[in-house]
């Protein structure tokens, strides 16, 4: 379940990322109320009766026009409007562009402790950056045990048992001039409903832990250019044990894919055995992955090739005329 956040917490911590210097106007009884969901909502027809677009757990912005059409309206109409509104379980109101807020509006929120907020900044811009802090906040997350690293641009999330080299081979990644993002634990958020995003605890940012030399700080070794805070999760290498006697795939026609929270990530499974150089192969791996999304894919194009003259072959063979000449 994706977590909430209090309308006390976008005035405070996260309003430093957005920017908008949030001031209570009113309804600060109800600063504890949840939104729990990212996507802003302006009122449109509610002033005039048409107030069930309105969802619960979505800000509610009111901006210029908005504004406007609740002070040309009669006091009393201006009264029930907001009423109706305010019955809707709305987490707060933002008012933008530092725009006077009627009496009765004011009155509304805190007869129903919901919170009047106020920005100076345009419409456009405040809704982008409080869509933005609240996609965030609220994206469905979860946590993964690898090392993600940034490959030639690629996000590449290896995973496996413990110690079967993830780290080493992420340290090696690094010394080729690679970028580490996590390691061991990686935080994974899905935004947009699409695309994965994974970052670093906080706590352990910019650590790793390499058996036999302990925890070692990436940015002392290799400056900062060698981390990064965050990256998209764009492919799963997954490192497994050698078995002897155990088939493994040779030519890599078939795609195989991965669910992470109801996003498929494509997925490269390596066998792990002595004298294989993991860093190298990770990094075919991703080179391999960016040529295919833009349509080089060697397997299949020399499995054509190879169809295409086995064709050819038979067509010489049926004809006997050609085979003579």
């Amino acid at each position: 379940m994706s977590p909430g956040v209090t309308v006390g917490s976008l005035v405070g911590q996260y309003d430093e990322v957005a920017g908008l210097n949030l001031e209570v106007l009113a309804g600060a009884a109800g600063l504890d109320r949840r939104i729990s969901i990212p996507f802003i909502q302006k009122i449109g027809l509610a002033l005039v009766g048409f107030d069930d677009c309105l969802r619960p757990g979505r800000v509610l912005v009111f901006g210029e026009s908005e504004m406007r059409c609740l002070h040309q309206m009669a006091p009393a109409d201006r009264t029930a409007a907001l009423g109706r509104m305010f019955s809707r379980d709305l987490p707060c109101v933002v008012i933008t562009q530092d725009l006077d807020a009627p009496p009765e509006l004011i009155a509304a929120g805190d007869d129903a402790s919901v919170p009047v907020l106020r920005t100076a900044m345009p419409t456009p811009t405040a809704m982008a950056r409080l869509t933005g802090v609240l996609e965030d906040r609220l994206a469905p997350r979860e946590v993964r045990h690898g090392v993600l690293v940034d490959v030639l641009g690629l996000g590449v999330l290896v995973t496996g048992e413990s110690g079967i080299g993830k780290s080493e081979c992420a340290l090696d990644l690094l010394v080729r001039g690679h970028r580490l993002v996590a390691d061991d634990t990686v935080e994974i958020r899905c935004r947009g409903a699409s695309i994965l995003v994974g970052r670093c605890p906080e706590f352990t940012r910019h650590h790793m832990e390499i058996r036999g030399l302990g925890i070692v700080n990436v940015v002392d070794l290799f400056g900062v250019a060698a981390t990064r805070a965050s990256k998209r999760v764009e492919l799963v290498v997954r490192l497994e044990r050698w078995e002897n006697g155990r088939e493994y795939d040779r030519l890599g026609l078939e795609s195989t894919t991965i669910d992470i929270l109801g996003v498929p990530v494509p997925q490269v499974t390596i066998p792990v055995a002595t004298a294989r150089n993991l860093a190298m192969l990770v990094e075919v791996a991703a080179r391999n992955h960016l040529l295919r999304t833009r349509g080089r894919h060697a397997a299949r194009l020399l499995a054509s090739r190879l169809e295409r003259r086995l064709e050819a072959l038979g067509d010489r063979q049926a004809d006997p005329e050609e085979e003579e000449t």
